[in-house]
């Protein structure tokens, strides 16, 4: 196989060849994670085109008409189809589903869409839950197994839905928005429910990433990575725990510490925030 030539029977993943230079030269035969344009289809028109993993496509496609709120359960499908090519997901619900026509790009690497404004509809959470810093920090570890699309090929973001001692659910895709959305689609194509539970995503939490954890019903959320001034913003108003930043001895807290069962991580107090 000549370099730049893909495997077509690979999934999520393409095999290539690279060169690696460092302290000598050597050829590499491995695998890059896939990205493709994936277009979404409700009930025969054309919803949005987004890039992402073509794998766990109808997941997907359930997923983000969840966390657009077009729908807001699994009774509303009639069907799903993913093309032979995984390009096209086609929706199809029992019931007319009302499409708004206002489109906002967000922040997402790839231009990712949504339909609605992030801080409208959302009411706070009352779910609650508590957990070990340290349970929190392993679940992390628990993301990425040996056989997952991060440990053949990294540039991947995970998201998964754990309660501190279970992982009930993972999913991956080059772009943390459709990580989630995946993740979503997943818990209601096998019956897990979300709401109580925790959302780790290895992705920075927009306040669109944070509308995501909210339709779920996730008190806690966590990252790897950075949150968003809006992002804390919603948490705040929306009685969300949001955790940044986590690594295996700390972690930054931005809003509701009390869901931490150890005294030894507070709250960031020096983050400004104005209205």
């Amino acid at each position: 196989m000549s370099a730049g030539e893909v495997d077509p029977k690979q999934s999520g993943v393409v095999a290539l060849n690279w060169l690696e230079v460092g302290t000598e030269e050597r050829r590499i035969s491995g695998e890059i994670i896939e990205e493709a344009l994936i277009t979404l289809y409700l009930n025969g028109r054309e919803l949005a085109t987004i890039m992402g993993t073509p794998q766990q496509l109808a997941a997907f496609g359930l997923g983000f008409l969840v966390s657009e709120g077009l729908i807001d359960q699994t009774q509303s499908i009639d069907h799903i189809h993913v093309s032979s090519h995984s390009c096209c997901v086609d929706i199809w619900t029992r019931h007319p589903v009302s499409v708004p026509e206002r489109r906002i790009i967000t922040s997402g690497c790839g231009g990712g869409v949504t339909f609605e404004d992030p801080e409208v509809g959302l009411d706070a959470l009352k779910e609650d839950l508590s957990i070990d810093p340290q349970k929190l920090i392993r679940m992390f570890g628990d993301l990425q197994s040996p056989t997952s699309l991060y440990a053949r090929s990294r540039g991947v973001h995970t998201a998964g839905l754990t309660d501190g001692n279970v992982l009930f659910a993972m999913a991956e895709d080059v772009g943390r928005h459709n990580a989630v959305d995946k993740l979503i689609g997943l818990c209601l194509q096998r019956g897990i429910e979300t709401r109580g539970r925790i959302l780790l995503t290895t992705g920075r939490v927009s306040s669109e990433m944070l509308k995501k954890g909210a339709r779920m019903g996730c008190p806690l959320i966590a990252s790897r990575n950075s949150p968003t001034s809006l992002s804390v913003q919603m948490a705040i108003a929306l009685n969300i725990t949001l955790i940044g930043y986590v690594r295996r001895a700390s972690m930054r807290v931005y809003s509701f510490p009390e869901r931490l069962q150890k005294d030894t991580i507070t709250r960031i107090d020096d983050l400004s925030i104005s209205n």
